[in-house]
């Protein structure tokens, strides 16, 4: 917050477009915050476009792997084309940011829409993607998309043993890192992964902001998805050329305070330590899993056990709407998500339309947790049921 307001009240220029002072301050904050963003995943500052969210980036990625399916991008995306008979992977488990861009695309391009499962509910690994699944990729598998954390379940996806399966066929592998970016240290090269997003609300930055990683190569052969202003080289009436990435995805006026406020979110992140951060939210995850397993009527939606685990905790109370569970929490002072949480496929495994889910930060304490599950115990009660 800040950060965000030191530079809009003395360094609020028009970025990459003017001449004078402001401009030229506001282009050095607004690419110094690119540089931490990239480094805080292990990229180069040309591996990072802009985006308002990952959603945004997912569908960046999607419609301009169509534009290069439809011809565009020239010979250097003639070879990320898809067609008829063409595969997409994803997973059971995906947010819908990174399942319905993939439906849309095979949609557009003909191509099959296939995806690893989960394992079913009942077992201490309920939720976990099932690595028995792994044989749907085939040589006719274009692109793997996956999420490194559920949203819903907080299961670490073994991503080593995925990006492993796409690469023996040759495919490009995109990985949704919202919930895992601001929870451990993720380095997306040493990841092997192809392209990643994620957003900065989930990293105590600003909303409106969020990134897509990819190789510098990839950028380049990737053909424009948003055109318009500042992304172009040289424009006629006939045609237009454009710039190399990451100008070339950054169309428009962009949000540049909400970048700056990004990087400052990162400094911090740095400051007290990502392997810090981890521990801290296991201990707390452990904390309330062992909780959780002591109320009746509470049954949690994913992995019981902490290992390989983040602290989105989802959760079903017995005979009680997840509205009315979140309700009772938050006039206990705790506030939870209710819903699907944007991944409907998953609570289909978990014979479920909806539940509430409790998220742990690095900002959370015992406490926290404690009065949380104190709120829990009570709400079965305060409906009557047993």
């Amino acid at each position: 917050m800040e950060a965000e307001r030191e530079f809009l009240t003395t360094r609020n220029g028009a970025v990459k477009r003017g001449s004078h002072l402001l401009a030229e301050e506001a282009t050095e904050a607004y690419e110094a915050a690119r540089e931490k963003v990239a480094a805080f995943v292990g990229g180069q500052t040309d591996e990072v476009v802009w985006t308002k969210n990952s959603t945004e980036a997912l569908n960046l990625v999607a419609y301009s792997l169509s534009n290069a399916s439809a011809g565009r991008g020239g010979e250097a995306a003639s070879r990320l084309a898809i067609g008829p008979g063409d595969e997409i992977v994803v997973t059971r488990a995906e947010h819908h940011a990174n399942l319905v861009p993939w439906q849309e695309l095979c949609a557009r391009t003909g191509a099959t829409l296939k995806w690893l499962d989960v394992l079913p509910m009942g077992t201490p690994d309920q939720g976990r993607l099932d690595m028995a699944t792994l044989d749907v990729m085939t040589e006719r598998t274009k692109i793997v998309a996956f999420a490194h954390v559920s949203n819903v379940t907080g299961a670490v996806a073994p991503v080593a043993e995925i990006v492993a399966a796409a690469k023996a066929v040759g495919a490009l592998v995109v990985l949704d890192a919202c919930q895992s970016v601001p929870h451990f240290p993720v380095d997306f090269p040493s990841l092997g992964v192809d392209v990643a997003v994620f957003s900065g609300h989930k990293m105590l930055g600003p909303t409106g902001i969020g990134a897509l990683w990819a190789k510098a190569g990839l950028l380049d052969a990737l053909p424009v998805f948003m055109t318009g202003g500042s992304m172009v080289e040289v424009v006629t009436m006939e045609s237009t050329t454009y710039l190399k990435a990451p100008a070339k995805f950054e169309a428009g006026t962009q949000m540049v305070s909400q970048a700056v406020g990004l990087g400052a979110a990162v400094d911090y992140l740095n400051h007290v330590g990502m392997e810090n951060i981890h521990a801290h939210e296991v201990a707390l995850t452990e904390r309330m899993l062992a909780g959780i397993s002591k109320i009746d009527g509470v049954r949690v939606v994913g992995p019981t056990s902490s290992h390989d685990r983040v602290g989105a905790v989802a959760f079903v109370v017995e005979d009680v709407h997840p509205h009315d569970v979140g309700q009772v929490l938050d006039s206990k002072g705790v506030e939870v998500r209710v819903g699907h949480h944007c991944a409907q496929p998953i609570h289909q495994v978990f014979d479920t339309f909806a539940s509430s889910r409790a998220s742990i930060g690095p900002y959370n304490t015992e406490a926290d947790v404690d009065a949380f599950l104190d709120a829990l115990s009570g709400v079965r009660a305060y409906f009557g049921v047993s």
